[in-house]
């Protein structure tokens, strides 16, 4: 089966960064990792991942497989140079992997028996405006695996113990030996028959079906930090799931949502709100009430303000999440205007425009005239 092109297996273009090539390496190995992801064809895909970074994070190998792909320069090894005679599946019969797992430890990373970190958790938490911003204590329930109580993670039932495997000797690993062009070679496999636990359980736990685990719903507390945003995530060391053969526990990631507020904007640690005040406040001048997430505060509105100026107020926005010092809150005024006038209050208002030279005189009227002049064309 040919090989798929590196870039795709990456899933990166062909003119990707360096960092862009690492990034999706390590979401992809991540994903794939045998420990991790349980599926079939995960190892493969694994190796897969892997070979494809290992040529594509080298900028020798990379220019060299942009230049001559798979083949290489030399066109493989059945180009009659180094190795003549001989083709690539040729070698693939000779176990060269095993080889290669035998003589540099490849064995020793896949051996089950090994200590493995448990699996990361991923929890999304919804918060109101106010939590997120102060900060709070809470419980939270999440499914995850946990020790059986009923065969404390043996996977055997009560009153028995698992045997010790009769194919591999309880090493996990069974060896073959095979012939090749080098010489005889040992080949060291999982065992099968144990999937290299090195134990077969004959009578298995019913309430775990003798895998050891059962789920359950963890309560784990949790402090949330004053100035958690929405989008940004919490990491709890060591509340994932459990290590495998003694290895330590994965972490739990709360993710988090926060609602919006219904008068307050946030924009990282300052907030924003809209505060309407009336014609003659922004006329004359005013000291008006501003609510804050702190409490309320007097803001005094200069004569003459314009309708969407802002302010100030230092010290009222949001804790920083990482302690440093708070944001600040900005008050923007929208200027209201009246839509039901008494009589009275038209007069007055007509008197004013007549003091102020806002009525439209003989020389203004003029220039309306030339205006709609100009939009008819004339």
């Amino acid at each position: 089966m040919s090989k798929r092109d590196y870039y795709e297996v990456l899933g990166v273009a062909k003119d990707a960064s360096k960092d862009e090539i690492k990034k999706a390496y390590r979401k992809l190995s991540k994903k794939y990792h045998p420990d991790i992801n349980k599926a079939p064809d995960a190892a493969e895909k694994f190796k897969e991942i892997q070979e494809a970074y290992e040529v594509l994070s080298d900028d020798q190998k990379r220019a060299q497989y942009d230049q001559f792909g798979h083949a290489g320069p030399n066109q493989g090894f059945g180009g009659g140079n180094g190795f003549g005679g001989f083709s690539s599946s040729d070698f693939d019969s000779f176990g060269f992997e095993d080889i290669f797992s035998t003589f540099f430890g490849g064995g020793r990373r896949n051996d089950p028996n090994a200590p493995r970190q448990g699996a990361d958790l991923q929890y999304t938490m919804t918060l109101e405006f106010e939590e997120a911003v102060f900060g709070k204590e809470t419980d939270i329930r999440i499914p995850r695996e946990e020790t059986c109580d009923t065969c404390h993670g043996t996977g055997a039932k009560p009153g028995t113990h698992p045997k010790e495997c009769p194919h591999c000797h309880g090493t996990g690993q069974l060896n073959t030996e095979q012939s090749t062009p080098f010489g005889r070679i040992v080949n060291r496999r999982v065992c099968h028959y144990c999937g290299g636990t090195g134990k077969i359980i004959t009578d298995k736990c019913k309430t775990c079906g003798g895998t050891g685990r059962v789920k359950k719903r963890r309560k784990i507390h949790v402090k949330i930090p004053a100035g958690i945003d929405d989008g940004q995530q919490l990491r709890v060391a060591g509340q994932g799931e459990p290590g495998i053969n003694g290895g330590p526990a994965g972490d739990l990631y709360i993710i988090f949502h926060v609602r919006p507020h219904e008068l307050f904007e946030r924009d990282g640690d300052d907030i924003y709100c809209e505060i309407p005040i009336a014609f003659t406040q922004a006329a004359l001048g005013d000291e008006i009430e501003v609510p804050t997430l702190h409490g309320k505060v007097k803001l005094k509105i200069p004569a003459g303000t314009q309708s969407g100026t802002k302010f100030r107020l230092r010290g009222k926005g949001v804790p920083n999440v990482h302690g440093h010092g708070t944001g600040d809150q900005h008050v923007i005024t929208r200027i209201v205007t009246p839509t039901k006038l008494t009589e009275r209050q038209k007069q007055l208002l007509r008197e004013f425009a007549e003091v102020s030279g806002e009525v439209p005189d003989e020389q203004s009227s003029n220039f309306f005239d030339k205006m709609k002049r100009a939009f008819k064309g004339d």
